[in-house]
């Protein structure tokens, strides 16, 4: 059927078809063909030659031979009926009868056209000239000589006589119009851009709620050429604000300079296209959109995606997916650089109060690597947030850590820091977890390397396998390994509420359940049964000079691990 403006044609052809009653379009096999009724007035008839639609004429015609046995050639135009009817001198009465086309019968003819095209109708206008008009010398031999200059198409398609216009209604898909809502609340400003008369134009863009019923049409709406009469800071002036715009009889190099003025203005441009014509734009654009099934080739070559189905509301999707995926490389990023600032700041707390190092290589080694990975890997499944699509754009220049993000990463590492330092403070200190171990004043911990001086010093024996009656001053470096348990269990079961944090950077947990993410909640699950695999298998137990714990201990962690969620909810 070829375009769709041709198949449109097409059945309009089968349409009138029905009321000849010369025609095929009774006889049952004639029933069986679609287009039975263009192919019966296409009989005896040959094609000589084409002249090809272009933007800047914005009509196309055909040369043809022994239409309805006629000798010589007659030429069929059609396009934009201002276009048509520009080239016409003559008018084709009801009795088949070619009269002069007066100004006034044109202007008569365009009142009625723009009449139907402010009623959201696509309209052609057509025309026939009976003797060749223009092109009655042109033969298939001398086709390609002849037409070969583009220039003078349009002296070739004159002196044709107005046959009438044809009204196609091209509906727009229910879902259009949700779309255009979301990328309105989302923040995105719709510009419609089309090769249609302005009046069809405006009354789609209405439909499509692009701009309101009251919109100013003269500040929103332009045809191609009144856009490129303006001075530059008149089309910036014209491009600014959220209302959407609606342009007109487009031609490609007023495609070409829409995107150009708005990527000048800083704007983020997104461009759909399907043609040849479109190309250029698409490639000039930031993100170039081709139409995947009515799509030239060189239109998806040009283009940096391509839309499977043609749908506007994917590319809405499109926009929700990438948002969501760049959040999730957030949440991502906000989880680990927060947790390793966390280790950092206890390495960095533990050196600046000088007490024994809570954590070893290993163990660091063991949470960076293994605990950590699950819930990490996990943060990329998070859904968007239920308000990601009302949250208005980034800039293109957008730091991915701004000041304040950055500021949040420090609190919380340096919460953790102080947590995983704190509880192995506590423990030597204060701590009665009912295994006996002996309590020392901060001072001493704090200067535990002149342990070797102080007089009377002991220590109860508290570890299975650790005698600390010859060498009391061991309690500080091997005695060491419940608190340094105590500190990595800390480390661990904090960082995995963390995780619980990083679901959403804005949403609070209580309005945006971890549940959202289940492979989040597995991927905790996993990390702390990893963590009690080290802590309670004894060979385990020895490779990372760690203890088992009792409940007592656990309480204690959970104790020092949970204030980190409502950190960050006030934060």
């Amino acid at each position: 059927m070829g375009e769709p403006t041709e198949a449109a044609m097409k059945a309009l052809a089968e349409k009138i078809g029905r009321y000849d009653a010369s025609g095929p379009t009774k006889s049952a096999s004639a029933q069986k063909e679609p287009t039975s009724y263009a192919s019966y007035l296409m009989q005896g008839v040959s094609e000589v030659a084409t002249l090809e639609f272009s933007s800047e004429r914005k009509t196309m015609s055909t040369v043809i031979k022994g239409y309805a046995g006629r000798p010589g050639n007659q030429v069929l135009l059609k396009g934009a009926p201002e276009r048509v009817i520009e080239k016409c001198s003559k008018i084709m009465s009801s009795k088949g009868e070619e009269v002069a086309f007066s100004a006034d019968s044109k202007k008569k003819v365009n009142d009625k056209i723009l009449a139907v095209a402010s009623q959201g109708y696509r309209v052609l206008g057509i025309a026939i000239a009976l003797d060749g008009g223009n092109m009655k010398d042109v033969t298939s031999e001398n086709a390609k000589d002849k037409l070969a200059d583009e220039k003078q198409y349009q002296q070739f398609e004159a002196n044709c006589s107005f046959l009438g216009y044809v009204c196609i209604r091209d509906p727009p898909r229910p879902e259009v119009r949700g779309a255009i809502e979301e990328c309105k609340t989302a923040g995105i400003n719709v510009i419609m851009i089309t090769g249609d008369a302005k009046e069809t134009a405006v009354s789609i863009a209405k439909e499509l709620k692009i701009i309101p019923e009251n919109a100013d049409i003269k500040s929103t709406c332009f045809t191609g050429a009144e856009f490129h009469e303006k001075t530059l800071k008149q089309k910036q002036d014209a491009l600014r604000g959220s209302t959407g715009k609606v342009f007109s009889r487009v031609e490609p190099k007023h495609k070409r300079e829409l995107v150009k003025i708005l990527i000048e203005m800083g704007e983020i441009v997104a461009m759909t296209g399907d043609g040849v014509n479109d190309a250029p734009a698409l490639k000039q654009a930031h993100i170039g959109v081709a139409m995947g099934i009515t799509g030239t080739e060189v239109a998806k070559q040009a283009s940096d995606m391509v839309l499977a189905d043609d749908n506007f509301a994917t590319i809405v999707k499109a926009v929700e997916e990438g948002r969501a995926i760049y959040s999730n490389m957030k949440a991502f990023i906000r989880y680990l650089i927060s947790s390793n600032i966390g280790e950092v700041a206890s390495i960095f707390f533990t050196a600046m109060l000088g007490i024994p190092e809570s954590f070893n290589s290993v163990q660091l080694l063991w949470v960076n690597l293994v605990t950590d990975g699950p819930p990490a890997t996990a943060l990329s499944f998070n859904p968007p947030d239920s308000d990601i699509m009302k949250k208005p754009p980034r800039k293109g220049d957008d730091n991915l850590i701004s000041n304040w993000v950055f500021f949040r990463y420090m609190v919380i590492g340096m919460y953790v820091g102080l947590a995983t330092v704190g509880i192995f403070v506590w423990w030597y200190t204060m701590a009665e977890t009912g295994d006996g171990h002996t309590l020392v004043s901060f001072q001493q911990l704090s200067n535990w390397s002149q342990c070797p001086e102080w007089k009377d010093f002991t220590v109860n024996n508290f570890v299975e396998g650790m005698d600390f009656s010859q060498a009391p001053c061991e309690y500080f470096t091997k005695g060491k390994v419940k608190a340094s348990t105590l500190s990595l269990s800390v480390l661990v079961v904090i960082e995995m509420l963390n995780a619980l944090n990083a679901i959403s950077e804005d949403n609070s947990l209580m309005t945006m359940s971890p549940l959202v993410n289940p492979y989040l909640i597995l991927a905790i699950i996993s990390s702390i049964l990893l963590h009690c695999v080290i802590v309670y298998i004894p060979f385990m137990n020895e490779i990372f000079s760690i203890y088992a714990m009792n409940q007592q201990e656990w309480i204690a962690v959970f104790a020092f691990s949970t204030p980190v969620i409502f950190i960050y909810e006030v934060l």
